[in-house]
């Protein structure tokens, strides 16, 4: 008979809803298995919200008041965008196209830019380790199943005067938590040195069952934004409690949502570990969801093998749940790897009755691993934007911003529109050079470095012989932000004359365009509900370089 919960997981009941599991694994398409550092148990379970729990969490935890509804799934709309395909000859691992890789990258970049406020250094590990790795993490044991193995060289026999463990299987990493770990070892550390928030976007591997791969959404070759916090046992609540507020501004900024936060407690079977060392760092994981103020749930017994969770269940306009953020509390991996740290004065006064005594030297502690990941899987997280999102992205995460059309085939009009999408897309300034400066250089100068500053955006152009009119039908299908059309009168004025066309939020767009211009949008700006001005060049530049930053 399993141990009882610890009763301070029943204490607060009006805070969350007990939930229970209905369904195997292979009956619960609707939450996957966790792209996050979790290694869950065999048995994946589903989640049955009541109705009036989905209510209260929509309401406390929403970040979107009115999202899209998608018009299909992600796998149709990427054939539209041209955003990514797969090849039976690597099941299970998207191939990006620039397009799909445009977003991936704006993804990771997000992310990147938000490390410094909250702390986190960026690394890159290895993609595969030696098997003896994977037996001291403790996955060999209870993920094995779920991994490639790899056969380096000589594994398959006895190599001549090899080194110790050359013959040794290899693994590719699912996850990136024991290559952390070790970089954390590397040199002595001190108290005063935690937390360290190590972040890490390298590529993993799981060995999904093949008729479970779909799309984005379930794959075996996969990127997630993936960090550990390395930190003193008085940091854990701090540390839980700003990476939800992490969670919380990311969501809000991409209006994905309703989410729900579930607290998944010890397995029945398959963890390491003591029971006391669970219940611990499950009260650590309550008191931070109960000061969040928002609305969480149990899901009991869905723990990965070494730590209790929080997973986010994000909800899409369709009414389908899907995992995306988790953080993950580990006191396993410490004491596997033997990691240490420097004690403080006030922790060499307390008392301390753990297994690691006679172990462990009484001036160091072992610390405390927080697994976090915000978006989850990047590829998950791309098909839930794709979907939301309808084709009708933000200005700064659209892998089509812009796109110009020429009237004709004229050709100084045709060097006009290059040197626009040359500006426009940030390869040079209007001060730099000019159509006519452009048009006089008998040879190509000599390329300089971009700043790392630089704004690049991947304008397009077509100056096909079609008709104006096919090419405006061809751009709307294909949800450009803005159209661009350049005739004679653009060519004689040097300017643009830009279309809203299917630009997100467009009230907050005009106000920015507005304050790019220096005046309030004009009647004979808007014609049959659409929005085009004429401006400079600089103008436009400055125009899409504002609504990058804006992030609406």
């Amino acid at each position: 008979m399993p141990p009882l919960r610890p009763p301070f997981l029943l204490l607060k009941a009006s805070r969350h809803v007990q939930l229970t599991s209905r369904y195997s694994r292979r009956y619960a398409p609707a939450i996957v298995r966790s792209c996050s550092c979790s290694t869950p148990h065999k048995s994946q379970k589903s989640v049955n919200f009541s109705s009036k729990a989905s209510v209260q969490n929509a309401q406390l935890n929403s970040t979107s008041s009115d999202p899209p509804t998608p018009t299909a799934d992600h796998r149709t709309l990427s054939q539209t965008h041209e955003l990514f395909i797969t090849s039976p000859y690597s099941p299970g691992s998207p191939l990006l196209l620039p397009n799909g890789a445009y977003v991936f990258q704006k993804l990771q970049a997000f992310l990147r830019a938000q490390y410094p406020q909250f702390g986190f250094q960026e690394v890159i590990t290895p993609t595969i380790y030696k098997k003896s790795l994977w037996e001291k993490s403790g996955h060999w044991d209870n993920y094995a199943e779920d991994m490639f193995s790899v056969q380096g060289r000589g594994a398959t026999g006895q190599t001549e005067n090899a080194e110790v463990g050359q013959n040794e299987e290899f693994g590719l990493k699912p996850m990136n938590c024991p290559g952390h770990c070790l970089l954390f070892r590397d040199e002595i550390k001190s108290y005063r040195d935690l937390p360290i928030r190590y972040a890490d976007f390298s590529a993993l591997h799981r060995n999904e069952v093949s008729g479970a791969l779909t799309g984005l959404t379930r794959v075996r070759r996969f990127h997630q934004d993936d960090a550990h916090i390395f930190c003193r046992p008085d940091q854990i609540l701090s540390e839980i409690e700003n990476t939800l507020r992490f969670v919380g501004m990311v969501y809000d900024t991409f209006g994905l949502g309703p989410y729900k936060l579930l607290l998944s407690t010890r397995p029945t079977d398959q963890f390491i570990g003591t029971i006391e060392e669970w219940d611990r760092a499950e009260q650590q994981l309550t008191s931070a969801l109960n000061n969040s103020g928002r609305e969480w749930a149990i899901n009991e017994g869905d723990g990965a093998f070494y730590g209790p969770k929080i997973d986010i269940i994000l909800k899409d306009a369709n009414g389908k749940e899907h995992q995306t953020a988790t953080i993950q509390l580990d006191f396993q991996l410490p004491q596997r790897f033997d990691l240490y740290y420097q004690a403080s004065p006030e922790e060499l006064e307390a008392p301390t009755k753990t297994r690691d005594e006679g172990v462990l030297d009484p001036s160091n502690r072992r610390p405390v691993i927080v697994h976090r990941a915000i978006y989850g899987s990047l590829e998950r997280f791309m098909a839930l934007l794709i979907e939301h999102y309808a084709g009708k992205y933000p200005f700064w995460l659209s892998p089509r911003p812009a796109i110009i059309l020429s009237l004709n085939q004229d050709p100084e009009l045709l060097k006009h529109v290059a040197y626009l999408q040359s500006v426009l897309s940030g390869l040079q300034n209007t001060e730099a050079s000019s159509p006519s400066s452009t048009a006089q250089q008998s040879e190509p100068s000599k390329p300089r470095p971009q700043p790392l500053s630089t704004i690049h955006l991947p304008i397009d152009v077509d100056t096909s012989a079609r008709s104006l009119g096919k090419k405006i039908a061809d751009a709307q299908k294909k949800k450009y932000n803005h159209i661009i059309v350049i005739g004679p009168s653009e060519v004689q004025s040097g300017g643009v004359r830009v279309e809203l066309a299917n630009q997100p939020n467009e009230e907050a767009t005009q106000r920015v365009l507005s304050e790019v211009l220096g005046r309030e949008l004009q009647s004979n700006d808007i014609k049959r509900g659409k929005v085009a001005v004429n401006m400079g060049v600089s103008e436009a530049r400055l125009y899409f370089e504002k609504l990058v930053y804006s992030f609406f």
